[in-house]
């Protein structure tokens, strides 16, 4: 539903979020079914917390501002992975170029493989909600 018309709102207000919590979002980018995040959060915000506001009033913002999105809604889960300085610009570049990279690979299936790979458990029949 994020279409290319209304992403670069999307974006910016979702950074008015994070500078109202302290917090600086470094990259933001994503494609018509999901965004990624590289946010730099402050120490006394838990990534939850954080994830809650952002989709409770970007959806509220979204759904003021694009009438024909009434149906607009974030997934009920979210993914959040730590990141050291040291990967900082491969994760900033990853998130750039998101619509190229998945043309190639489809997101659930590159969240499959991520999570294998690192040896996180998951629900195979849950993970993307």
């Amino acid at each position: 539903m994020l279409s290319p018309e209304i992403r670069e709102a999307v974006y910016a207000y979702l950074c008015g979020i994070a500078r109202a919590e302290k917090c600086q979002i470094i990259r933001i980018g994503g494609i018509e079914n999901h965004i990624h995040i590289l946010v730099s959060l402050k120490p006394s915000l838990a990534t939850s917390d954080f994830t809650r506001k952002i989709k409770t009033n970007s959806s509220r913002w979204i759904h003021d501002n694009y009438p024909k999105l009434k149906d607009f809604a974030w997934q009920p889960g979210f993914s959040c992975f730590s990141v050291s300085e040291s990967a900082k610009i491969s994760v900033m570049n990853y998130i750039e170029n998101q619509e190229k990279h998945h043309e190639r690979v489809l997101f659930k299936d590159e969240l499959k493989m991520f999570l294998e790979k690192n040896s996180i458990d998951f629900d195979a029949e849950y993970y993307l909600d």
